[in-house]
């Protein structure tokens, strides 16, 4: 079977790129000011960025039905028998849920799959499919065994300002007062379907170190299952920060490949420009 893999821009990987990797990209909607722009296609990561920090009224949004069923229809036409989908986690957007009713109209030749990742973790799915795909595995085999890896995989998050979770209502407005008084980052949690808060640390520099140390314990959990584990960095730099981070990052984990990708604009319209992340999961097969 001829299959497609399809993914949107919250993987991280944007239209030029999917055509070096093979992969089609639905680009995720973002709202600037009232106007709707699409992530990777007329909105760069730094544009994105340059608005946050000129605090500019950014939301997101997910992709009309219209928008993904386009897609799915080009490649069919164009001599695809089956597709994969893999959009971002469902528990954190209704895309999936969304792409999975379409689905339905397709009798068997979209399966979406929801293997519960964003961002860097959600790129290891889409090189993991492809090289299902290589392997001669069809469609409903490929959905099948992301979903079964969906949770060998963990991000981490660090901010450098509670402006957006206030925004977001994941702190309340004295709560962002006081932490930005005494200079507390929280340290977020992405695992599966949640974003939750891991811990509370004072400086920039400090949650950075905090940040590495429980990638290092999760990456140790990772390897004892014996199929290797992608690394990837990620942030809302704009700016030499980029470029510190990941020499952080890299140094506390000598010999391994790692990569760096923006933080996707869905991730960043919550934790606000300067944040840092870091994502690992467990390689398929």
């Amino acid at each position: 079977m001829n299959v497609a893999i399809v993914t949107d821009s919250n993987s991280g990987i944007f239209e030029e790129e999917g055509q070096k990797l093979g992969v089609q990209v639905v680009p995720m909607p973002v709202v600037i000011d009232g106007k709707v722009y699409y992530e990777g296609a007329d909105l760069t990561s730094e544009e994105f960025y340059q608005c946050l920090l000129e605090h500019r009224e950014v939301s997101s949004s997910q992709p009309s039905p219209g928008d993904v069923t386009a897609v799915w229809d080009r490649l069919l036409d164009s001599g695809y028998d089956e597709i994969v989908y893999i959009p971002m986690s469902g528990g954190l957007s209704g895309s999936c849920q969304m792409a999975r009713m379409l689905a339905e109209d397709y009798k068997g030749k979209v399966q979406v799959a929801d293997n519960r990742r964003i961002s860097v973790t959600q790129r290891q799915s889409v090189q993991d499919a492809l090289m299902l795909r290589e392997k001669g595995h069809s469609a409903r085999e490929i959905k099948e065994i992301l979903e079964k890896y969906a949770y060998e995989s963990i991000i981490y998050v660090g901010v450098e300002t509670l402006e957006y979770l206030k925004k977001g209502g994941r702190v309340t407005p004295a709560g962002a007062a006081m932490g930005t008084l005494l200079n507390i980052k929280p340290l977020l949690l992405i695992k599966g379907e949640r974003l939750d808060a891991c811990a509370k640390v004072r400086g920039t520099r400090n949650c950075q170190k905090r940040l590495l140390a429980e990638m290092k314990r999760s990456a140790e959990e990772l390897r004892k299952k014996g199929t290797g584990i992608y690394i990837g960095a990620a942030g809302s730099f704009v700016g030499e920060e980029q470029r510190e981070w990941v020499k952080m990052v890299r140094e506390s984990f000598p010999g391994e490949e790692v990569r760096y990708d923006p933080l996707t604009c869905s991730i960043g319209c919550h934790v606000g420009p300067g944040a840092f992340g870091m994502g690992i999961s467990r390689k398929t097969g």
